[in-house]
C-alpha cells in the first residue's frame, strides 16, 4: 500500500498515491483545477479556514459546488431575461439617459391661441358674428380647390386648407416613397429617437397642443388630454419599450421532414403605409399610424378630415420637424387634406402599399373596392356600439362614474365609446335617478372659454342632425327622454344636450345604429337574468368593446 501503483482509467492515465488521489498526468491537472476553483469560492466567502490543504476530496465538493451555482445562476438569470428582457431594458434605459434628444420647439411654428372674443379668430368670409347661423360650406363652389376650416364650438373661420386632387396625391405618395427607400435602412436605435424627439415636444407643449384640439374639433380640454396627449405618450412609451422586441425575427417550430432546416418569420417594411383617418381625435389620429409606420420602416401618408384639417397641418408639421432635426427626410411623412375625392386618391394610389381606414361602414365598403383591383390590403374599423352591462349587486357609486365617462367623454364621440347601457331590473329605477341628477348637471359650452365645461361641442352639424333623428325615433316608439334630447341652442355652435334615454327597444334605430353623441341609452334587463341580458347584448351587428360590472 506504501508502494505507487499505475493504474489506467478510460485510457486516462495517472499514477496514484496512497491517499487516493492522482499525482501526475491529466488527474493532476483535475486535482489542480479543483484546488483553484476552491480556493476562489473561500476567497469569495471571506473566510480565512482552508480546509482543502489536508482534504482534496473537500475541495472537489467545493469546486462543484462553485461551478453547479455558476450554471445554474447563468441558466436562471438567461430564463429570467428572456421573459423579462432585462439586457433589452438595460439597453434602452442607458439609451435614455446618455443620448439626449435635441428640442424641435424653435422648428414648429404653432398658431397663436387665445380665449373667444379675444379677436384672433378670422370671422366667416359673409360678416355674419353669429354663431347660432350655419357653418359655412366646406367647400365653396365658386373655389373649390380649398377647404374653409372653422371652429365647431364658435363657429369662428380658422383658415383654409387645400383640397388636393388625385395628381397631388399621387406625387406626395412619391415623395413618401422616395424618402422611405432611405429609411427602411435605419437602425431601431435611430428610429427611436425620432420618436423620443417627438415625446419630448408633446410633453413640453401639453396644453398648447389640448388647445389646439379643443379649438378646431370642440372638445373639452380635459378630453384632449385624456384622449390625444395621454394615449399617443403611452403608445410611444410601448414602442420605444417593445417595438424592436416585436420586430425581432421570430421562430417556428418545423416538421421531422424539413429537421434539417430553421424556419422564422422576419418582418421587413411594406413600403408606404396610406391612412385615412377620422375627426375625433385630430392629434392622436394624425400621430397613431404614423409613430408604428415610421418606426417599423415605413413611410406615411395621411389624409386627415376635412373637419379638422386645420389642427392637422400643425400637428403635421410636428413629425417633419422630429425627422429633420435628426437628419432624417421629412418627406417620409406626408400629408392629404381635402374631401372624398382625396381619400379616394389614396385608395387608389399605386405607391400606396396598404391602407388603414377608421370610419362608418359604408365608407370602408367603398375603401375595400377602391383597393381590391391594386390586391392592396387593407385594415379597417368601423365603428361599434359599446355595452356596459351593471349586475344587481353593483355599488352605484362606484360604477357611476365609469357609465358618466364612457357616454360622455369627448361628447361621446368615441369608437369605444358606451351606447347601450343594460341594467338588471332591480337596481334599474335607482340606476336612472341617480343618472338623472349626474347627467341633468353636466355643463356645455365652449372648451376655450374662460368657465370650466364638462361636454363640448359635436365636430358635424350633420351628426347633431342625426341623433336628433335617432331620439325622435326612439320617443316615438317608446322611450323616455330624462334629460337633453335637443340641440343645445342656448349656446351656438354645434352642440347636442347630453341625453338619458330609457326604455330602449329593438325595434328602435338607436338600438342598432352608431349614435356618435352624448346619448346614455338605459336598457332594462329583466328578471335580472344572465342569459336574457347575454343575448340582448348579442343583439347587435357591431362589436367593438364592453363591460361588466358585478360585485
Amino acid at each position: 500500500p506504501s508502494q505507487a501503483q499505475p493504474v489506467s482509467l478510460n485510457t486516462m492515465s495517472c499514477t496514484q498515491s496512497s491517499d487516493g488521489t492522482c499525482a501526475n498526468g491529466n488527474g493532476g491537472f483535475l486535482s489542480g483545477f479543483h484546488g483553484a476553483l476552491a480556493q476562489l469560492a473561500l476567497q469569495l466567502l471571506s473566510t480565512d479556514a482552508d480546509p482543502t490543504a489536508s482534504s482534496p476530496q473537500a475541495a472537489r465538493v467545493i469546486s462543484l459546488l462553485l461551478l453547479s451555482t455558476v450554471v445554474l445562476s447563468v441558466a436562471a438569470v438567461h430564463c429570467v431575461n428572456k421573459d423579462w428582457h432585462l439586457w433589452r431594458d438595460l439597453k434602452l434605459t442607458l439609451e435614455s439617459v446618455f443620448d439626449q434628444v435635441p428640442d424641435i420647439a424653435s422648428e414648429v411654428d404653432l398658431p397663436p391661441l387665445q380665449l373667444p372674443g379675444g379677436g384672433n379668430d378670422e370671422k366667416p368670409q359673409n360678416g355674419s358674428t353669429d354663431h347660432a347661423s350655419k357653418p359655412l360650406q366646406l367647400v365653396d363652389d365658386a373655389n373649390p380647390s380649398i377647404i374653409q376650416c372653422y371652429s365647431p364650438a364658435t363657429l369662428d373661420h380658422l383658415g383654409t386648407v387645400p383640397n388636393l386632387s388625385a395628381e397631388q396625391v399621387t406625387d406626395l405618395a412619391m415623395r413618401s416613397k422616395c424618402a422611405q427607400n432611405s429609411w427602411k435602412t435605419t437602425t431601431f436605435a435611430q428610429r427611436r429617437r425620432v420618436l423620443r424627439t417627438l415625446q419630448k415636444y408633446i410633453v413640453s407643449h401639453i396644453d398648447e397642443i389640448c388647445q389646439l384640439c379643443a379649438k378646431d374639433s370642440g372638445k373639452t380640454q380635459v378630453d384632449a388630454l385624456l384622449g390625444e396627449i395621454l394615449t399617443t405618450c403611452e403608445k410611444i412609451r410601448t414602442l420605444l419599450h417593445h417595438g424592436e422586441t416585436w420586430l425581432e425575427p421570430s421562430k417556428r417550430a418545423v416538421n421531422p421532414m424539413m429537421m434539417h432546416k430553421n424556419a422564422y418569420v422576419q418582418y421587413v417594411p411594406l413600403g408606404v403605409l396610406g391612412i385615412i383617418a377620422p375627426w375625433n381625435y385630430p392629434f392622436h389620429n394624425m400621430l397613431n399610424h404614423v409613430l408604428s409606420g415610421i418606426f417599423s420602416g415605413n413611410g406615411v401618408v395621411t389624409k386627415c378630415s376635412e373637419h379638422t384639417s386645420w389642427s392637422s397641418v400643425y400637428f403635421h408639421s410636428i413629425c417633419r420637424a422630429a425627422l429633420e432635426v435628426n437628419g432624417f427626410d421629412p418627406e417620409l411623412v406626408q400629408l392629404c387634406t381635402g374631401m372624398a375625392e382625396t381619400g379616394k386618391a389614396l385608395v387608389e394610389c399605386p405607391h400606396i402599399d396598404k391602407i388603414f381606414f377608421t370610419g362608418s361602414p359604408n365608407v370602408g365598403r367603398h375603401v375595400m373596392k377602391g383597393a381590391a383591383p391594386h390586391l392592396k390590403p387593407v385594415v379597417l374599423e368601423l365603428g361599434g356600439k359599446d355595452a356596459m352591462v351593471f349586475c344587481e349587486d353593483v355599488k352605484l357609486k362606484d360604477v357611476v362614474p365609469w357609465a358618466m365617462r364612457g357616454c360622455f367623454q369627448n361628447s361621446g364621440q368615441n369608437c369605444c365609446g358606451v351606447e347601450r347601457l343594460f341594467v338588471y331590473e332591480s337596481i334599474a329605477q335607482e340606476f336612472l335617478r341617480v343618472m338623472a341628477e349626474k347627467v341633468r348637471n353636466l355643463r356645455q359650452g365652449c372648451p376655450l372659454s374662460e368657465n370650466f365645461v364638462d361636454c363640448g361641442a359635436m365636430v358635424m352639424d350633420a351628426q347633431c342632425t342625426l341623433i336628433q333623428a335617432l331620439v325622435d325615433d326612439a320617443v316615438a316608439k317608446g322611450a323616455k327622454v330624462h334629460c337633453g334630447g335637443k340641440r343645445n341652442a342656448s349656446i351656438g355652435g354645434q352642440f347636442y344636450e347630453p341625453t338619458l334615454l330609457s326604455g330602449v327597444t329593438p325595434d328602435m334605430r338607436i338600438w342598432h345604429e352608431e349614435v356618435f353623441g352624448p346619448i346614455m341609452c338605459v336598457i332594462t334587463v329583466p328578471g335580472d337574468n344572465d342569459e336574457t341580458c347575454v343575448q340582448m347584448v348579442n343583439n347587435c351587428s357591431f362589436g367593438l368593446g364592453s363591460a361588466v360590472y358585478s360585485a
